[in-house]
Formats: structure tokens, C-alpha cells, sequence
């Protein structure tokens, strides 16, 4: 049985003549009359008597039209819907996130996407890295925002700019008059640190230990925000990507370039290898090469 088919037959049974229905399916009659004919053979009886001057249906015929009509109601609705989501009319993706991109970078992208695209809803998962990987590799979400992991293995990785760790340090501190800073002259103040699992920390502590560089934590936090506060209200001093570099002025801190050693790592979307996105995540990856800007920081003079 086939949409043809039941559309043939119901024009047929709406107005009780093959050359009625014809003219409203722009069929010829053999071509109605050959799908009327696999119908009825698929089904195993007949669903029209017709005669010379006249057509009428059999039992099953009648018990079939309100069938039909909702299998046809059911198979339009559900093509529109497919073809607003291919026109982007219509959708839904969900994204996951690290929570300082969510929070510095994301809202802006998701302002110009929803500006093209008003009917197609996004849900974003901010998770920690670690979680934006598995997330993306269990296929949980189409895309992910993350730094670039040390083996890709079932993901792709598309870069989208290279993140610079950056010093933060409270306005009412010596070091805030430097235009720059280097790591040892940052450590010698109490240095408040993400908690691990975080893929901030863990880059720390990876490319600071190769330089046997050990920071003196006198506070932890699992949130950049209260980091950054802990920062403002002069509690020691951090450091964080440069993608969080707003989120902490707006916190009340101060941010310099920060050097020896230079701790970058890039920032892209990750997805799963074999898996074809969906258009409205490809519409979304375009948006973010298109609108993310690389978080800069200019020294002072």
C-alpha cells in the first residue's frame, strides 16, 4: 500500500467518479485505475464496485476512507514538518558546552543564529570539558565546544581560534599597573584555582609541571564567577582562558597577558566522526565560524 495509492482511492471514494478524480489528481484513467488495482490486490479484496454509469463502495472500501483520510493527514503533516526543518522553518538542536564559552562567547553566536533561524530552539548543555566529549562521542548532542582534546579518536575537531591563558589580578593590587605579566612574578601571591576535573586546571598543572612550576593554591572553586570574585575582592590572584577575559572584568578584576610560559590550547566543535549533522547544526557551525571573534587582550602602555 502506498501513499499513491490511498490518495487514488480516496479522491475516487470522496467523489464517486474516476473521471472526477482523475481531473483532481491530473491522472489519466489507466493510471488511476492501475493504482486502485494494487491496492486492492495489496490488501486482498476489493474496495470499489464500478459499473458503466456508476461507482460505489464495498464495505471495506467505506470502513477504509476514514483510514485514509488520517494516514494522508498523518504523511502531509509530517513531510511539511520534515520540509520546514530542511528550510531551517523549523527544529530543534541540542549543544553542549564548556561553561566559559557558554557564558562569554555563546550568547552573542546564539543572538545572530536566532536572528536567521527564529523557529529552530536550541538547548545548551553547560558541562565541564571532560563532559562535552562524551556527550559528543555518545551522541547525546550533534555538537560540542570544547578545547581541543589530546586524541580525537571517534570526533572531529574544527578549530575556531587559539585561547591564550590570561592573569587575573584585583584592581587594588601592585600588579595591576603592569602591562604585562610573567608566571613567577604571579606566583608569588596566594593563587586561586579551579577544582579538577576541570580542563582549565588540568592544562595548568600539565604545562606549568613540565616547567616544574607548582602554584601556590591558597583557594579552590568548581565556578570561574566565584573565582573571579574571590580575585576582585583581593583574595589572591588566577588564571584563566582568554574567553573569560569580560566575565572577569565584569566581576570587578583585572586581566593582563600573562608569559613564560605562553599556556595556549585551541577552542573548536567537536562531532562524532561518522555521523552527517542535521541542518540546523550545520547552520550553527557556520554561525559560530562566522561570528566568534579571537578573545584578545592588549597589553598596557
Amino acid at each position: 500500500m502506498t501513499v499513491k495509492q490511498l490518495r487514488a482511492f480516496l479522491a475516487v471514494a470522496q467523489t464517486l467518479s474516476f473521471t472526477q478524480a482523475c481531473e483532481v489528481l491530473h491522472l489519466s484513467q489507466p493510471a488511476l485505475s492501475l493504482a486502485i488495482k494494487g491496492l486492492e490486490e495489496s490488501l486482498g479484496g476489493r474496495l470499489l464496485i464500478r459499473s458503466t454509469r456508476s461507482v460505489r463502495l464495498t464495505p471495506e472500501g467505506e470502513s477504509l476512507v476514514p483510514l485514509a483520510k488520517r494516514l494522508l493527514a498523518d504523511w502531509d503533516n509530517t513531510e511539511e514538518m520534515l520540509r520546514q526543518r530542511f528550510t531551517l522553518q523549523l527544529g530543534r538542536l541540542s549543544v553542549a558546552t564548556m561553561p566559559s564559552f557558554a557564558s562569554n562567547l555563546l550568547p552573542p553566536v546564539l543572538m545572530a543564529f536566532r536572528r536567521r533561524y527564529p523557529r529552530v530552539n536550541i538547548t545548551v548543555h553547560d558541562v565541564i570539558n571532560e563532559q562535552v566529549i562524551d556527550m559528543v562521542r555518545k551522541r547525546q548532542v550533534e555538537l560540542g565546544i570544547a578545547f581541543e582534546p589530546e586524541a580525537t579518536g571517534s570526533l572531529n575537531f574544527t578549530p575556531l581560534f587559539i585561547d591564550r591563558f590570561v592573569a587575573v589580578v584585583p584592581s587594588s593590587s601592585m600588579l595591576a599597573s603592569h602591562s604585562r605579566l610573567e608566571w613567577s612574578t604571579l606566583l608569588t601571591h596566594d593563587f586561586i584555582a579551579l577544582q579538577r576535573p576541570s580542563m582549565v586546571r588540568r592544562l595548568l598543572d600539565q604545562q606549568l609541571g613540565e616547567g616544574n612550576i607548582h602554584l601556590p593554591i591558597a583557594f579552590e572553586s568548581h565556578q570561574l564567577a566565584t573565582v573571579g570574585r574571590m580575585v576582585a575582592s583581593g583574595l589572591g590572584v588566577s588564571a584563566v582562558p582568554s574567553l573569560c577575559i569580560r566575565q572577569m572584568q565584569e566581576l570587578g578584576a583585572v586581566c593582563l597577558p600573562l608569559t613564560q610560559p605562553v599556556i595556549e590550547r585551541a577552542v573548536g566543535v567537536l562531532t562524532y566522526g561518522t555521523h552527517e549533522l542535521s541542518v540546523a547544526a550545520l547552520a550553527l557551525q557556520e554561525v559560530l565560524a562566522e561570528t566568534i571573534d579571537t578573545p584578545m587582550l592588549e597589553s598596557r602602555r
